[in-house]
């Protein structure tokens, strides 16, 4: 059984911001396999870079659209990207430095933060955006 399963009731109804949510779900999984495997530092530090590359690209793509149409919390929504973001960063470099360890705790908090997020913040835009003939 995955660490962090899809499961439809997550859908925003927007098809790539959805295959997005996917993707990240599946990085989260391979993170979280690889710290449970015992895996070395160098593949869980790919991972966890991985994640947060991939991470970057759908924030930046879930602004645009909103952006795009105006979306009027756009605001809050970016903070909390920027929120997140920094916390991740912030552990990255802890990692390179040797200064903390990728453990269980990490991969549950990303799960956490990423479910929150898309049943929360995220499940908001969707109906906006949807109105606007985003699908």
């Amino acid at each position: 059984m995955a660490f962090f399963a899809w499961s439809d009731g997550y859908s925003v109804g927007i098809r790539d911001i959805d295959e997005q949510h996917k993707k990240l779900v599946t990085l989260v999984n391979q993170l979280y396999e690889a710290m449970q495997g015992g895996k070395a530092s160098d593949v869980l530090g790919t991972i966890l870079g991985e994640l947060i590359r991939y991470t970057k690209y759908h924030f930046s793509a879930e602004e645009k659209l909103m952006e795009t149409h105006a979306y009027p919390e756009l605001a809050a929504h970016k903070q909390e990207h920027m929120d997140l973001t920094e916390k991740v960063i912030e552990l990255e470099n802890k990692f390179k430095a040797g200064k903390v360890t990728i453990s269980l705790e990490v991969g549950k908090f990303l799960k956490e933060w990423l479910l929150r997020h898309i049943q929360g913040t995220d499940k908001k835009y969707g109906p906006y955006l949807n109105s606007k003939g985003v699908k």
